[in-house]
């Protein structure tokens, strides 16, 4: 008897477009079939193809750990939060003077 994995639901769907939900379903149904193999490819083929699209989709199921690990990323570059923040206001700043 095949054995009944917990369902993969995306928590946080701000800002999904139809292109992550495309590839969602795709890896809710490779999840539901129970090919953790073929699951272990897909989620492979996106990071490499995609690593933006990859982490947004990470963040749709596990949006908790997925900031966990940025912040923790950032820290061991020596980057705060505030450092991003500020980082950011410049980067958008620059794009008006264009």
């Amino acid at each position: 008897m095949a054995r009944k994995h917990e369902p993969l639901e995306v928590v946080d769907s701000s800002g999904l477009t139809d292109d992550d939900w495309a590839k969602i379903n795709r890896l809710r149904h490779l999840h539901e079939s129970g090919d953790s193999k073929a699951l272990s490819k897909a989620f492979a083929e996106l990071a490499e193809a995609r690593p933006d699209q990859f982490l947004h989709i990470m963040g749709a199921f596990f949006p908790d750990m997925v900031r966990e690990m940025i912040r923790d990323g950032l820290a061991e570059v020596g980057m705060t939060e505030d450092d991003v923040r500020e980082l950011i206001h410049k980067l958008e700043g620059s794009d008006k003077q264009h």
